[in-house]
């Protein structure tokens, strides 16, 4: 077993079907076309996928280019088993619907959280005001 080093490793996984998981929560699945040393990658056929609940629904992007500092996790997807996912897949229009509603839920919720520590005399620091490292 021949082991090399970074990303020289995925040079076996050209032109197989991958999922990316990228820093701001994003989930693209396509082909590898290329990769460098800087972990960029070179994806075809892309789609972004938006999980809501036990629904998905797939964006098509085509061509993606991404750099390599904003991949968090690179997998490869077995092909036999792709098809077999307890997930419903929906409209481009229905899961950007669901989406919506999930974060304005979630935007009222941390709504009134920050009211309730408020009436306690607490704070938390809005996110735009902490360093981002």
């Amino acid at each position: 077993m021949n082991y090399m080093p970074g990303t020289a490793s995925l040079i076996q996984d050209i032109d197989k079907k991958h999922l990316v998981l990228l820093r701001d929560g994003r989930t693209l699945i396509g082909y590898l076309r290329s990769i460098d040393q800087f972990a960029n990658l070179v994806l075809h056929q892309t789609v972004e996928r938006i999980h809501v609940g036990k629904k998905y629904g797939d964006i098509p992007r085509g061509i993606f280019v991404v750099r390599g500092e904003n991949v968090v996790l690179l997998g490869e997807i077995d092909l036999e088993k792709e098809s077999d996912t307890p997930l419903q897949q929906v409209s481009i229009e229905e899961i950007l619907e669901v989406q919506r509603i999930e974060q304005q839920a979630k935007q009222e919720s941390e709504k009134l959280k920050v009211q309730a520590l408020k009436e306690r005399g607490l704070s938390i620091p809005r996110a735009d005001t902490l360093d981002e490292y």
